[in-house]
């Protein structure tokens, strides 16, 4: 008997131990504005040098900062290659309403953090969002359908934001300077402060459909100096559609999934 209650006792220290996606007793305080490190956004939601140029009629610089996520050092298989190819065409004559996901984490605009118990948002000033529904499930197939930012759930893991999102339309249609993944992309953020005003992102991305194995990126963020809020704004000439003159063609990039 002294056994089998030794046995239960150990059996309940299991099971109320620490477990994967319990939150944390105090929650991260990521507060303030983040822009990618090496950057510099303006008000306008973009660096000032780009805003610059386009003032000037030149084409403007990526940005002067690393853009992993661009995939141009994607494993790529050969229907990912034939779309980034496609995708590179037609990138200068795009205009876009946002960055859309992934690309939101290594965009000009600034993202802001919104960390609750239930529930961590991700916005920035095009009003893209990540909502994420903590140690939740994803949908049943029947329940989910591809859409800009896709289905995220997250858990922490110590000090670290693990996010998983499925079901993300191909990046490009929405942002044409994203990677052409297909709609059954999955990819995986963690999320983590490694110095005090100091964000880091490792995230793991995969798709049978475009990539030979999983692709890994590393991004790095530092505070949007010189802004106290978010700023929305109407932008001039931005669109999603793609032409050689006017933006009025729709993009052939992707396979029709």
């Amino acid at each position: 008997m002294k056994g089998g209650l030794f046995a239960a006792a150990a059996l309940l220290t299991v099971v109320a131990g620490p477990a994967t996606g319990q939150t944390p007793a105090k929650l991260p305080d990521w507060s303030g504005l983040w822009e990618p490190e090496g950057t510099n956004t303006a008000i306008s939601g973009l660096p000032e040098s780009i805003t610059e140029a386009r003032a000037e009629g030149k084409t403007p610089a990526s940005g002067g900062f690393n853009r992993p996520l661009f995939g141009f050092g994607a494993p790529w298989n050969e229907e990912g290659k034939r779309r980034q190819a496609a995708r590179q065409k037609e990138t200068a004559n795009c205009r876009a309403q946002g960055w859309g996901f992934p690309m939101m984490m290594n965009a000009d605009a600034p993202i802001q953090f919104f960390i609750a118990r239930d529930k961590v948002m991700i916005v920035n000033a095009y009003r893209d969002v990540t909502d994420v529904r903590m140690a939740k499930a994803h949908p049943s197939e029947d329940d989910l359908w591809p859409s800009v930012w896709g289905d995220s759930i997250g858990h922490w893991e110590g000090d670290t934001l693990v996010i998983d999102t499925i079901a993300v339309k191909n990046p490009h249609e929405y942002f044409h300077g994203a990677p052409p993944l297909s709609d059954k992309a999955h990819y995986v953020q963690r999320i983590r402060m490694d110095k005090p005003g100091h964000l880091v992102e490792d995230i793991v991305i995969e798709d049978p459909a475009t990539l030979t194995g999983p692709w890994k990126a590393h991004l790095s963020f530092q505070p949007a100096e010189g802004f106290e809020r978010m700023v929305y704004d109407n932008y001039d000439n931005d669109r999603t559609e793609c032409g050689a003159d006017s933006g009025i063609a729709p993009s052939k990039v992707g396979g029709g999934e």
